[in-house]
């Protein structure tokens, strides 16, 4: 499969995922880097094995290959991070917030690729994965390498694309099985 096999394997009933999923890709306004990395990153946190499968490979021939271990980099940091800073910004004790995290998340420091450029990967990651904080975090970050909202937006606008044509066709292989 390819993206054109990944778009018509959604079923008809959700045929907006399939039209979505064309625009997020084929109509991006962010550079090739910075769309495929949100792909990657996005295809990796969405937990489908059919997406990610039919993803990685355009993924891979877009992306350098420091981008490339920069994304997943991005969708493993986040995958600990999406639930540690959740679960604390949750919890009605807010003396959590005052205590060391002990967590290590080195590649958040020098992930190998423009600042930017993870920033927006983490971000999309922390989208699909529904943490506010790691979301304001990212987002400001981004925001003061100059990103505008509509940068911002395109990022969670791929990943919530990505999540929902993982669900839909995971949900299709179980009915279909």
């Amino acid at each position: 499969m390819s993206l054109d096999s990944l778009k018509a394997a959604i079923p008809d009933y959700a045929v907006d995922l399939r039209r979505n999923l064309d625009a997020v890709i084929g109509g991006s306004p962010l550079p090739a880097q910075r769309l495929w990395g949100t792909v990657l990153a996005t295809a990796i946190a969405s937990r489908s094995p059919v997406v990610l499968r039919e993803l990685e490979p355009e993924a891979r021939a877009h992306l350098s290959p420091q981008a490339y271990t920069a994304a997943k980099a991005a969708a493993a940091v986040m995958a600990m991070n999406n639930v540690f800073f959740r679960t604390r910004h949750l919890l009605s004790d807010d003396a959590y917030g005052s205590l060391r995290s002990g967590l290590r998340m080195n590649v958040t420091r020098d992930p190998g690729v423009e600042r930017a450029d993870f920033e927006l990967w983490a971000l999309a990651v922390s989208a699909l994965n529904g943490c506010g904080a790691c979301l304001d975090s990212h987002e400001q970050a981004l925001r003061g390498t100059g990103a505008d909202r509509e940068t911002v937006q395109e990022a969670f606008r791929i990943a919530s694309v990505v999540h929902a044509v993982g669900v839909t066709l995971d949900a299709e292989a179980v009915l279909a099985g």
